[in-house]
């Protein structure tokens, strides 16, 4: 034995300091383990917990890795007629929803824009869909949402929330269940009226429900939901379609989901799997049909409002952006009581491109369809509508120009759809329409960000 220089008994200095490191490093790794124990229990027990202790049915924090992308989306078009007075108060609302991409971990926004008074939701779900145009849930997927950390939320007059996440495994290309449940008047609902997919309703707080016994009735709108995000490995970027009903795909079939936002997310996904090198994005769709570049409809806050009015909140206000996509002009050549002024439509994509590229955007842009034959259309204004695409081609509105006009026009006449593209109303595409317009897509155009300013 050594005498220390303390005056102790000690170890050989060699000796000494070896097994100081080793008591250190365990000490290290024992605070390490204790450390990340109690943070993963902390995004787990203690955020599902409710006031009294209780943890919600079959809900978990989110995942940690991934890109948060936008799922699926709508715009909220305008106050339901009807539901003035009483709103949905008791009654459970089952949205059915199709996804763009998959995701281990989900959060929905719920909007009360057009409600007059505020909007109590008691209880709120998410599922995954049980199979087609059904509103039957898969067992181990029903998660309640939470806000806050609480079941119920009150959203104001006016305004919007989004849910907490919750861990689910949510499916690219499958139909997912928003379920929210009100017991108190409230209206109007907002709502998107041609959403072109069923969903249910059910007497009764059914938010949990697995079975579809209860949800006795149909509807083809979507009520309070908006946007449903995921946290995902395969997407790492949202593309936005802004546009009017040839984008809402107000003549595609119902529950199909073959409206051409669709075709695209399923053109970029099959691309990447192929090899590609194209971006990994999902799509959303923010079609209005009637919307319009220039104007709002009636009402307060406006029904169906215009292109520039709704850029904010259905554009910018979407979850990791990319590339927006415009199709807008056609409803301001046809509604105009009077002949419409090509340079304002012009001007007021341009200002909307203006807004993208302030936040980094890059936007495709497209060449507006012909309309002949339909019971709006005049000489005078098949003129508005060359003036703007001629623009439009010559590269002095958009970063890049999908052409729409030239994929479905009829070769023989060209200011007509070719009559396969046709649903028959000769404004509208068919489903085989709008296959042709997102097979239009040059999907290298998706690419890339805004051009830096000079």
């Amino acid at each position: 034995m050594t005498q220390g220089r303390e005056g102790g008994v000690g170890l050989p200095p060699a000796k000494h300091r070896a097994l100081l490191t080793a008591i250190i490093a365990v000490i290290v790794a024992l605070s390490a383990a204790i450390y990340f124990g109690v943070a993963a229990d902390a995004g787990t027990h203690n955020r599902d917990a409710l006031a009294d202790g209780r943890r919600p049915h079959n809900s978990a924090a989110p995942a940690s890795t991934g890109t948060w992308v936008g799922a699926w989306s709508t715009s909220p078009a305008a106050a339901e007629p009807g539901t003035e007075n009483t709103g949905m108060a008791g009654r459970s609302v089952r949205n059915v929803v199709h996804t763009s991409a998959g995701g281990t971990s989900a959060r929905v926004t719920l909007s009360n824009l057009y409600g007059q008074s505020p909007l109590t939701i008691t209880h709120a779900s998410i599922a995954v869909a049980a199979g087609d145009g059904t509103a039957a849930a898969l067992a181990p997927t029903m998660r309640r949402l939470t806000f806050n950390g609480n079941p119920t939320v009150v959203i104001p007059a006016g305004g919007q929330v989004a849910s907490d996440a919750v861990r689910v495994t949510v499916p690219h290309d499958g139909d997912v269940l928003v379920t929210t449940y009100s017991p108190t008047p409230s209206g109007p609902v907002t709502y998107h009226p041609h959403a072109r997919q069923v969903s249910f309703i059910a007497q009764g707080d059914r938010t949990e429900d697995v079975a579809a016994a209860a949800y006795t009735e149909q509807t083809r709108y979507w009520r309070y939901v908006t946007a449903l995000d995921v946290l995902s490995n395969d997407s790492a970027g949202t593309v936005v379609a802004l546009g009017d009903s040839l984008t809402d795909g107000i003549t595609s079939t119902v529950g199909a989901n073959r409206r051409w936002p669709d075709v695209l997310s399923d053109r970029l996904r099959a691309a990447v799997e192929s090899g590609r090198d194209v971006p990994r994005y999902s799509v959303v769709n923010q079609g209005i049909s009637g919307n319009r570049v220039l104007t709002d409809g009636l009402g307060r806050p406006a029904d169906n409002p215009s292109g520039l009015n709704r850029f904010e909140r259905d554009v910018l206000g979407r979850t990791n952006v990319k590339v927006v996509v415009i199709d807008l002009g056609v409803n301001d050549i046809l509604r105009d009581p009077r002949l419409a002024d090509p340079d304002r439509i012009v001007g007021g994509l341009r200002t909307l491109v203006d807004r993208a590229h302030a936040r980094g955007l890059k936007v495709v842009g497209a060449t507006l369809m012909p309309f002949g034959g339909h019971r709006g259309y005049t000489d005078a204004r098949e003129s508005v509508r060359q003036a703007v695409n001629a623009e439009i081609r010559a590269g002095r509105v958009y970063d890049a120009v999908v052409d729409f006009d030239r994929a479905l026009r009829d070769p023989y006449d060209p200011r007509r759809l070719r009559a396969d593209y046709d649903s028959g109303d000769h404004l509208h595409p068919s489903d085989q329409g709008y296959a042709r317009m997102a097979q239009a897509f040059d999907l290298d155009d998706l690419k890339g960000a805004a051009p830096a300013r000079l």
